[in-house]
């Protein structure tokens, strides 16, 4: 890599990238206190990971400028955990979880995030900006009028300060400048140290304090496959959204890589396994971090503060730092989706909402885009079977048949395939023409061996004309009618 190309990842404006970096490690701390308490942990387990995963995902991440640390996402998977076995169990199964991301790295599971709709991608990020939005309630809601009062002061100095300068990120100068006023003033307003206690000593190296046996394999194995699922869905949807901001592309494979080195040195450091975080990696890129260096700072700068200046951290009042999420829940809302709704297609919207309701409903990502991806799968496949069609033309001089497939032939249309044909017309044989066809599954296959043995089973001679190659492979491989001894099964004739 050229010196200019390392400086294009690491640090296109370095100034921009320290000051952006600043922002989100004051923002990680009340949620990597919230999530700790979600976990029935002490908060340092989740400083811990926030600052571990920030430093690791900064260097060996695929995405420059993402922010990862520790999610609630996966907080809510380790509580039962927890409560029953312990935090040494909690260690081990988020290093556990690192091993596994590592392998879905080697297995090049990343790519997969190409058959993920751009409609499921939509409903994600607004399920996300909502969430983010309906976490902030319980600090505005019953906290008294100084608290809105100070949310739409904050709101005010990060929507207006930009019009007169960019200089500094606007977030940073209304957390500095609220949490300056409610301490001269003497409000006393919930803050940051009413989250939690702040360690005052930095993480240290340790190996988790279970019984290394093939029983507690057992009782690991479940959570971290949960861990690993949730952490690399959200993480791989949190870089599309990224790449789409930043108008730039980046590695799902290398990221799967930086998650799980992430998660091993968390847990060997006594952190709590974690992801990337949208609403953190919103106000990065928002604030102007571009490069890696934005990322490796927040999770440095964030082990400074709460170590070095926790006094000071501790009076930070929360409405300065829900000014900020707000603005991250109305900057990450795709407004521009809800006015397309009714001019996109009725399939597209149906997935962008059923997706939104989904996560809205359970907090569960995962399910979520789950749902968003098999609706996706079946409106495609019923679109995909419209273009499909059987015609054919009798030649009366030598009695045969020939029949014209066109289309797809797969598990959607493979029942019209087989009733498209008349089995029990007088003729002397039958040609398929395929040319404008193509053969995708094992379910496309079965229903062309049920033709072709049946037309056989009466006596007529068969011949497919212009199968392409993909799937005369596919036959070769999976078909019976081209096999010595096929016949069709007792009672299918």
């Amino acid at each position: 890599m050229t010196l200019s190309k390392l400086r294009a990842e690491w640090a296109p404006n370095v100034t921009r990238d320290l000051l952006a970096g600043t922002v989100v490690a004051l923002a990680l701390i009340p949620e990597a206190i919230a999530f700790s308490i979600i976990a029935g942990v002490d908060p340092k387990v989740g400083l811990y990971a926030s600052f571990c995963i920030a430093v690791i995902t900064a260097i060996a991440g695929g995405r420059p400028a993402m922010i990862s640390a520790a999610t609630g996402a996966t907080a809510l998977v380790m509580v039962t955990l927890v409560k029953e076995h312990g935090v040494g169990y909690l260690f081990a199964a988020t290093i556990l979880t690192g091993v596994l991301q590592l392998l879905a790295s080697v297995l090049r599971l990343g790519d997969l995030m190409r058959f993920v709709s751009r409609s499921v991608v939509t409903g994600f990020v607004n399920a996300l900006a909502i969430l983010i939005f309906l976490a902030q309630l319980p600090e505005l809601i019953g906290h008294g009028w100084q608290v809105y009062a100070m949310v739409a002061v904050g709101l005010a100095i990060i929507y207006l300060l930009p019009r007169m300068t960019k200089a500094i990120p606007s977030p940073l100068v209304a957390i500095v400048l609220l949490t300056a006023f409610s301490m001269i003033i003497g409000l006393k307003l919930h803050s940051v140290g009413d989250m939690g206690q702040l360690p005052h000593e930095l993480p240290v190296f340790a190996l988790p304090q279970v019984p290394f046996t093939f029983e507690t394999l057992q009782i690991l194995l479940p959570y971290a496959l949960t861990l690993t699922m949730v952490g690399l869905l959200e993480s791989l949807m949190t870089a599309a959204i990224i790449d789409e901001m930043t108008d730039s592309t980046s590695n799902k494979n290398r990221e799967c890589a930086g998650q799980g080195l992430a998660n091993i040195t968390s847990g060997f450091f006594g952190g709590m396994a974690g992801c990337a975080m949208i609403g953190q990696s919103v106000i990065n890129v928002s604030s102007g971090g571009r490069g890696r260096l934005s990322c490796l700072w927040a999770g440095i700068f964030l082990l400074f503060l709460i170590v070095v200046l926790g006094p000071w951290v501790k009076q930070i009042p929360m409405a300065a730092l829900v000014a900020v999420m707000i603005m991250v829940s109305i900057n990450t809302f795709q407004w521009k989706s809800a006015r397309a709704l009714a001019t996109n297609p009725k399939s597209s919207s149906v997935v962008m909402l059923a997706t939104v309701v989904v996560v809205v409903t359970t907090h569960d990502l995962a399910m979520g885009v789950l749902a968003g991806v098999i609706l996706s799968g079946l409106f495609f496949a019923q679109k995909v079977s419209r273009f499909f069609s059987v015609t054919s033309i009798m030649d009366s001089s030598t009695a045969v048949r020939t029949y014209q497939v066109t289309g797809q032939i797969f598990f959607a249309t493979a029942e019209a395939f087989h009733n498209a044909f008349d089995f029990r017309e007088d003729l002397k044989g039958v040609i398929l023409d395929v040319h404008s066809a193509h053969f995708w599954d094992i379910t496309g296959i079965n229903a062309l061996d049920r033709v072709m043995l049946k037309f056989r089973h009466r006596g007529l001679s068969v011949e497919i004309m212009g199968m392409n190659e993909a799937s005369q492979t596919l036959v070769d491989r999976l078909a019976i009618h081209d096999k010595p001894g096929a016949a069709l099964p007792a009672g299918a004739h």
